[in-house]
């Protein structure tokens, strides 16, 4: 049996606490320095190569943690050493740190900090990031088209335009979620450039290194790469050309060539087709690099889901909760399609998209009562927009039945309403 006694003497004081050098502490210690000599920082494939690494270096109670792989045991070994010192084991002189020379603030190139490593990490590299799975999803549109580009695993870029809230990002999403394919979803702004997406350089442990972008890692992972708005970017997203061919990327700051993994691909959605908006209604969008566009192999139009699909949305949605309310979810979306096409037309300038359906169901079931329900979920409208469809629900909860282009820019009169037979 190993004899468990000591002096307790025998210890050194670290991060203000005593640090006791127990037989398996003294005889691990023994081990370190002889493997090690001359040495006082490791790292965990040093403590693997005599036989791993004890609890206590890991402990946050004596900070021997220094990077994101490395352990300073200078103060323990310095303190066995001198008190205790191993046979065949040459001792380690501690060395008193000097304090530098403070540097004078003079704006000179060549005192400027500079990176002193260019390895990568990142803190994704061990977790899978697959979207989670709605159990109240309705497929629709491209679904099963994206489904089955995905599924292939083969690189092919596609383009999902379509006016705001008929659920293109959430189909990617959720075509993700049901293969269980990790995705890396990556919301573009004007100020959107390189570094966000391919990787900069970032403060670790003291030391500044090279952190990688959410394309990188997606294209080593094999994984889905989502660009989500892409028509709000500027022309920063041309560094993109190379990715989109399904070639390989040279990362500049670190001379790394990345090539993509089997299953990386590329989808980008956008409320315009990559021409701007003429009619402002998506302030903000870019005329994009034909060029760029070009990368994308198909584009897909996606449209407001049919009245049927619709209606299964909103009673799924309410189904969350509590009971479906059928009557209510079969005459918002009769009102919401009326609208919508008179937006077509051009007899109105806004459109009650699924997602604000969505939220006057998820209103409804909160306050539990229909016009409020609509009156704030529409609120966001111009107030002759707004009296014109809220005037619009009424006689459709009425029963009442209405032209195709009755919705105007001002409100209806009941007088001069006529039915509607579509």
């Amino acid at each position: 049996m190993t004899d468990r006694s000591y002096d307790r003497s025998e210890s050194v004081v670290i991060c203000d606490k005593d640090f006791n050098f127990t037989p398996d502490r003294k005889e691990f210690l023994g081990a370190l320095t002889g493997a090690f000599p001359n040495q006082t920082s490791f790292t965990k494939e040093d403590f693997d190569k005599i036989g791993g690494m004890p609890y206590w270096c890991k402990s946050s109670r004596y900070d021997f943690k220094v990077g994101a792989n490395t352990f300073n045991l200078e103060a323990v070994i310095s303190g066995y050493n001198g008190g205790y010192e191993p046979q065949n084991v040459t001792p380690i002189v501690p060395v008193t740190p000097v304090a530098p020379a403070p540097v004078p603030a003079v704006n000179n190139p060549a005192q400027m900090p500079v990176a002193a490593k260019t390895s990568s990490f990142n803190i994704l590299d061990n977790v899978k990031i697959i979207p989670e799975k709605m159990s109240n999803y309705v497929p629709f549109g491209h679904f099963k088209d994206v489904k089955g580009i995905i599924k292939s695993k083969i690189f092919f870029p596609v383009f999902v335009t379509g006016l705001s809230g008929n659920g293109k990002t959430l189909m990617v999403e959720q075509v993700c979620a049901q293969l269980k394919r990790e995705l890396f979803r990556v919301n573009i702004t004007i100020e959107t450039d390189e570094d966000d997406l391919m990787g900069g350089h970032t403060l670790q442990g003291g030391d500044i290194m090279f952190r990688e972008g959410p394309v990188i890692k997606a294209m080593r992972k094999g994984a889905v790469l989502l660009l989500d708005e892409v028509d709000l970017g500027s022309n920063k997203l041309m560094c993109l050309q190379s990715v989109l061919e399904g070639k390989g990327y040279l990362i500049k700051k670190t001379g790394e060539w990345v090539s993509p993994t089997a299953g990386f691909t590329i989808l980008a959605t956008a409320n315009t087709k990559g021409q701007g908006s003429d009619d402002g209604k998506f302030i903000g969008t870019q005329i994009m690099n034909e060029a760029m566009l070009e990368r994308f192999a198909i584009t897909m139009q996606q449209e407001y889901p049919p009245v049927k699909t619709e209606k299964s949305i909103l009673s799924k949605e309410m189904e969350l909760t509590g009971s479906v309310d059928s009557d209510f979810v079969e005459k918002l979306v009769d009102w919401a399609d009326i609208i919508r096409k008179s937006y077509y037309e051009g007899a109105i300038d806004d459109v009650v998209t699924t997602r604000r359906l969505v939220h006057i169901v998820n209103a409804f079931r909160m306050f539990g009562d229909k016009m409020k329900s609509i009156e704030m979920c529409i609120s966001r409208f111009d107030s002759e927009t707004r009296a014109s469809i809220l005037d619009l629900y009424t006689k459709v909860d009425d029963g009442i039945d209405l032209e195709e282009n009755t919705v105007t820019e001002n409100p209806i009169d009941e007088s001069e309403s006529e039915e509607y037979n579509g």
